[in-house]
């Protein structure tokens, strides 16, 4: 048996700050063998990855996660010490109590009871990763591409990421928005301020570009989707002189795109924009984009019922199937299974004296519970 409470604490006290482990990962592992499972480490560059499966047979039930955190910021503004896991008043003081080591946890107590009262009648899997809150890119994009490859079946998905927005299960999220990032250079000629006809600048050329990528309203939204949106995160002139035309600028952009998009046509449409508004001049312009995922949904069926299932039977009310907020590690997942994510009141991730109460904990455990037991039911 596992407590979940009492590993969510032991987890927290591994500072996995990313991309640093801090023995996190060697916790989850240990704990799953003892109940079972056959894990095996996966470690691209840097970070530790762990795949673990209980059973052969199909369907396969995997739950997803990382134990990576964000740092901890200010530690002299926390109530707590960061990494203590004190609970207080019933309260998980802690980094990762929210986003996301309860949530690990709460699936490990699961399972546990799930195989030991012979529910499994298939495969239930855990794909934990260290570089969630990082670059992402030696994590569960890795993983997901070697399982691919050996042809390691997953039937679906379930991620911890802490998805509730009031009280625990009143949301469940079914798909996300695709992500872009775009830096613009636009490198000009430096020159006097008095002398214009020797130089070129490269300002103007960059506020035209970046008026003319917000003048154009993406999209109305798309079905279970908001609109797309784009929004100007950064803008640099490294010019500390009041009498000299810069030599170049530069800005950073995020899109946050529906399924009206994909991330290729939007980093050729941000490259037309650049390239148009130097015609003329003398600058020239570089656009370097990074498509974090894109967008996805995972249509209404027999497994988000499921879940949605699990989470009225067990708290009592009927979660929203909602594509809002930012992205998470089910954009790499959708390429292996259908994907639904499910966790705790996320209001308090990323803050200071991030925290959770431990009865809450404990219900997302029953919640968990009930949709194993479901699956194998409807799927087994």
């Amino acid at each position: 048996m596992i407590d979940a409470v009492n590993l969510t604490r032991e987890l927290i006290r591994k500072p996995s700050v990313a991309p640093a482990d801090g023995g996190a990962m060697d916790l989850v592992e240990r704990t799953l063998q003892r109940v079972g499972f056959s894990c095996r480490r996966m470690r691209f560059g840097q970070i530790e990855n762990l795949y673990a499966r209980y059973g052969t047979a199909r369907p396969n039930l995997c739950f997803a996660g990382h134990t990576d955190v964000v740092p901890v910021g200010d530690q002299a503004a926390w109530s707590r010490d960061a990494f203590a896991a004190e609970v207080v008043d019933g309260v998980l003081i802690g980094r990762g109590a929210v986003d996301m080591k309860s949530a690990i946890a709460a699936f490990a107590a699961a399972a546990a009871n799930a195989i030991e009262a012979g529910q499994v009648t298939g495969s239930l899997s855990f794909l934990i990763t260290g570089d969630e809150e990082g670059v992402a890119t030696h994590g569960t994009r890795k993983v997901v591409e070697a399982l691919i490859a050996e042809g390691e079946a997953v039937d679906h998905c379930v991620v911890g990421e802490p998805t509730s927005s009031e009280a625990l299960g009143d949301m469940i999220k079914v798909g996300r928005r695709g992500s872009i990032n775009a830096e613009i250079e636009v490198v000009g000629i430096q020159g006097h301020v008095a002398y214009p006809q020797r130089a070129a600048n490269p300002t103007p050329v960059l506020i035209r570009i970046l008026s003319a990528l917000q003048a154009r309203k993406l999209d109305e939204g798309y079905p279970e989707f908001q609109p797309s949106n784009l929004e100007v995160t950064w803008i640099e002139v490294p010019n500390t002189a009041t009498n000299v035309i810069p030599a170049v600028a530069r800005a950073r952009l995020n899109i946050r795109f529906n399924p009206s998009h994909a991330g290729a046509a939007l980093a050729a449409w941000i490259d037309d924009e650049a390239q148009a508004a130097c015609e003329g001049t003398r600058c020239s312009v570089k656009v370097t984009p990074q498509i974090s995922g894109e967008a996805f949904l995972t249509e209404p069926g027999r497994f988000t019922d499921i879940a949605a299932e699990a989470v009225r039977e067990v708290a009592g009310r009927a979660p929203e199937l909602s594509t809002s907020g930012g992205t998470s590690d089910a954009r790499f997942i959708r390429a292996l299974c259908p994907v639904v994510e499910l966790g705790l009141v996320g209001t308090t991730m990323h803050q200071v004296d991030e925290r959770t109460p431990v009865a809450e904990i404990a219900l997302l455990q029953k919640v968990y519970e009930r949709l194993i037991a479901r699956y194998f039911e409807t799927f087994g």
